[in-house]
């Protein structure tokens, strides 16, 4: 018999991620528009302040990651969760621009926190058998999340002020915080004996684990997990760009299309290959699901970005080929997302899981802020085709990385 995935515990944490991603998804699609409507923010900058977010995100990360490795992981990830969903309404009285940026890098911390913590948590309580499956049922609420909570904020955009918006957003993280309390963490059991970072083998006396623990650089970043970090920070950089100003370059390219939808597709593609691929990583196929899922992605981006020049003339074509880009992307990062994040667990000691949990969402972080950042930049000079087009490009060399440097080494290194 398979060893019980569903319990009281990982079904809350499941609901918890959901809402919690929910009120984030919520917010995205229309900060841009909040931006320039109330405090006329100029294109060039819109990117940069956003961003903001994201640097604040992965400033925390590593640290979150060592002290969840260090104390219990519930308290920090119940007060991270709950300063996540008090900073929703904070952006009602964010009355200057500055106040603004302020705000959303304090929510940037804390967001930073819940994720690593939730993550890490989810690892913790469920069987370590189903782990790739389990991983995918709970990117699954994110995605989930994410074809409602997008399409649901164009919606209120149109019919509700942004204060409502906020309002709603706080309340809906409200009810995960609920959820999240009702999580029963297991004890975190301390392994006696770990390998000697410098001679690869061996164990450490108590004093000698000590001093490793508090000042050893691998107890803030996964040091094995650097390699397929870089592959993974420029497989995000498009993402970022594409998750923040997708609405916008449709409006831009005259595409008059409901860009909520663009959001649905994705995660309905993400859904559907996640719990697939969930169960193939299982059976051991990590390496082989990442490569799958390059594929689509790459390709996705190099058709949104050739969207440009379809449309002038053949509008149909063009809408088909914008609506045929998030299915793509929601395969082939679906079929990545749990992988990756076992890819980094693997490679990990069971003392280091937030640890590996912290560089993995910290790598992802780094590049959706150099995406989100660069596109406004680019957007500025050319428009926002091609940031796609480029994005298709910096896919293409991630994967050549993952493919000689990443699995080698992760063949290697695995526990």
């Amino acid at each position: 018999m398979k060893d019980r995935l569903f319990t009281r515990s990982y079904i809350f944490i499941l609901a918890a991620n959901f809402l919690m991603f929910f009120g984030f998804w919520l917010l995205i699609p229309i900060l841009p528009f909040y931006l320039t409507e109330t405090f006329n923010c100029p294109q060039s900058i819109l990117g940069a302040i956003l961003s903001c977010y994201t640097v604040s995100c992965l400033a925390v990360r590593p640290f979150s990651g060592f002290l969840m490795d260090k104390f219990p992981r519930k308290p920090i990830y119940i007060f991270c969760y709950f300063l996540c969903t008090a900073m929703l309404t904070s952006y009602i009285f964010a009355a200057t621009l500055t106040w603004f940026i302020i705000l959303r890098a304090i929510h940037g911390f804390a967001f930073g926190g819940v994720t690593v913590g939730g993550n890490t948590l989810c690892v913790d309580i469920m069987p370590s058998s189903r782990r790739g499956e389990g991983l995918g049922y709970y990117g699954l609420m994110n995605n989930t999340a994410m074809a409602l909570g997008p399409m649901t904020g164009l919606f209120m955009h149109g019919h509700f002020a942004y204060n409502e918006i906020f309002l709603i957003g706080m309340g809906v993280s409200s009810v995960g915080l609920m959820c999240a309390l009702a999580v029963k963490a297991k004890k975190k059991g301390g392994e006696r004996s770990i390998s000697n970072p410098s001679s690869g083998r061996g164990t450490l006396s108590r004093s000698e684990e000590r001093g490793v623990r508090i000042v050893s650089l691998d107890r803030f970043i996964l040091l094995k997990g650097i390699p397929v970090s870089i592959a993974l920070l420029l497989l995000s950089i498009p993402y970022g760009a594409t998750t923040n100003f997708v609405a916008m370059y449709a409006s831009e390219i005259s595409l008059n299309v409901p860009t909520g939808f663009f959001f649905t597709l994705m995660a309905a593609g993400m859904g559907f290959s996640r719990i697939i691929a969930g169960k193939q990583v299982d059976r051991g196929y990590v390496t082989q699901c990442i490569h799958v899922g390059y594929y689509p992605v790459i390709v996705a981006f190099l058709m949104l970005g050739l969207c440009r020049f379809v449309v002038a003339g053949h509008i149909a074509v063009a809408t088909a080929m914008f609506y045929t880009v998030p299915a793509l992307l929601g395969i082939g990062f679906g079929i990545m997302f749990p992988a990756m994040n076992t890819l980094y667990i693997n490679l990990a000691r069971h003392d280091q899981r937030a640890t590996a949990t912290s560089t993995y969402l910290t790598a992802w972080d780094v590049g959706i802020g150099i995406g989100v950042t660069a596109s406004g930049v680019i957007a500025q000079h050319f428009t926002f085709y091609m940031v796609y087009l480029v994005g298709s490009a910096i896919c293409t060399i991630s994967l050549l990385i993952f493919t000689f440097k990443v699995t080698p080494h992760y063949n290697k290194y695995k526990r």
